[in-house]
């Protein structure tokens, strides 16, 4: 009673064709393929980088500069360029 036999697997292939269609099969059976080689070529860039952080002579990535605020502009205050302004219309 527990096991089938492969008459009962031949009656359930069957009525998933007629429920789902061959076309509906064959679409989820490519893109299942794609899934397992997309999962495959992920792991083996998982691993790639891995074995390129192994060497010992690697240097450490350099700190990012240090960006400080000033307390000038480079264009000089807003009262400031408006003296300009004023001084060029003249």
């Amino acid at each position: 009673m527990g096991e089938f036999s492969i008459w009962h697997w031949l009656i359930v292939l069957l009525i998933v064709i007629m429920i789902f269609g061959t076309k509906k099969l064959k679409n989820m059976g490519s893109d299942l393929g794609q899934a397992v080689r997309g999962f495959k070529d992920g792991m083996k860039e998982a691993d790639a980088p891995a074995e390129k952080t192994a060497e010992p002579d690697a240097a450490p990535p350099a700190a990012p500069p240090q960006v400080t605020a000033s307390s000038k502009s480079p264009l000089g205050t807003r009262a400031e360029q408006a003296e300009d302004i004023a001084f060029k219309a003249k």
